[in-house]
């Protein structure tokens, strides 16, 4: 393409300060570097962290900053050393890397990948510890390896999967965190049975991402667990196939669930992020062998407690960061069996708007009635 390794400007969504709206600014791109892939995002969704992070709650967030980690779109360029990708791929940027060199990658026992996390952290590339973004001359920090909320994105190679050119970018977009995130909870880290029981806390796309999951995996008792019952009927529609409103009970709703449940229940998803909830998770567990999943992430410094008992008496507390898929490999797995029409994708996109619209979009995504917003980034 003529734009190889030139400066591209093109639009994006900046956020200057926490809590203060988006701005749509003329930014400009750097070319790839050694090991890093220039992208154009074509679809890009909203997700509750991006709102954590602009919010202000995040400690390692940093402004001014561009936010957006769900999205998909086409390789533009690559940088010296990229074998794996080429201009002219389809592909999803994934926030969890996986570089098949590190001492995570190779343990076999986790999705985690080490290699260019020092440098995402902190809102920059690895090769020079620098931003590829700018705006008149002043760097603007990237978010998550990713920055997804720009019509151009520079990304490492080891955070970019390459997916099937036949699979719809409007859509497939959404396999970029959300979806697999909830699915993974249940298949990858909890490992839910045929029988079991369910309890899910939280019934947003990755609590609904939950429920499919444990449809498919056989569990018998889905219980969606919300503070707002017009949740459930949607809920329906994933697998959820009990409800309970926590504001309609007096007792703490751990001990609600476990009266309805014959001691507690096999296994529960925490997909708030609020730390209180998250112990009514592990205390609804049933005894000698209920697991708890931490899905959600809470805001800065809060911590976690229960009473040990809960754990010695063999109750399990685990987490979970994107839903334990390695992204490279399994994120393309996900499409095919999206296309094959095994996972649910289209029925979390409640609206669609443009990237001028993001501002709007994200009062959309704090109403109850909005799961996922597309955006479209064409002019």
């Amino acid at each position: 393409m003529a734009t190889q390794g030139q400066v591209i400007t093109c639009k994006a969504a900046v956020a200057y300060e926490p809590n203060k709206p988006l701005v749509i600014e003329d930014v400009q791109v750097a070319p790839p570097q050694v090991g890093e892939v220039r992208i154009k995002i074509l679809f890009t969704a909203l997700c509750h962290t991006d709102a954590y992070t602009w919010s202000g709650k995040d400690p390692e967030g940093l402004f001014p900053c561009i936010l957006g980690h769900e999205a998909a779109g086409v390789v533009e360029s690559v940088g010296e050393g990229v074998t794996e990708v080429q201009p002219g791929d389809h592909v999803i940027p994934c926030y969890q890397a996986e570089c098949r060199e590190c001492k995570f990658c190779k343990s076999g026992k986790t999705n985690l990948c080490g290699k260019v996390r020092s440098a995402t952290g902190v809102g920059v590339m690895m090769n020079d510890r620098k931003s590829r973004f700018s705006v008149n001359g002043k760097p603007i920090y990237h978010f998550m390896g990713t920055s997804t909320f720009s019509q151009y994105t520079v990304v490492h190679d080891v955070s970019v999967a390459k997916i099937d050119p036949k699979a719809p970018l409007e859509k497939v977009c959404l396999l970029g965190c959300g979806v697999p995130t909830g699915l993974g909870a249940v298949w990858n880290t909890a490992k839910v049975e045929p029988g079991s029981n369910v309890a899910i806390f939280g019934l947003g796309t990755v609590g609904l991402a939950v429920a499919e999951g444990a449809k498919t995996a056989g569990a018998t008792r889905i219980i969606g667990i919300d503070i707002d019952s017009k949740k459930y009927e949607t809920a329906k529609k994933f697998g959820v196939n009990e409800f309970v409103n926590p504001k309609d009970h007096q007792k703490p709703i751990q001990e609600v669930i476990v009266d309805l449940t014959d001691g507690g229940v096999d296994y529960s998803f925490e997909c708030i992020g609020n730390v209180s909830v998250m112990r009514a998770a592990l205390e609804c567990c049933h005894k000698g062998w209920g697991t708890s999943v931490i899905v959600g992430v809470a805001a800065s410094g809060q911590e976690i407690s229960t009473r040990p008992f809960q754990l010695v008496t063999g109750r399990v507390w685990k987490g979970t960061a994107f839903g334990g898929f390695k992204s490279r490999t399994q994120v393309p797995w996900l499409v095919e069996k999206y296309m094959n029409k095994e996972i649910k994708v289209d029925e979390y996109i409640t609206h669609s708007m443009t990237l001028g619209e993001i501002n709007k979009a994200f009062d959309l995504l704090h109403d109850g009635t909005c799961l996922r917003c597309v955006l479209s980034t064409s002019d």
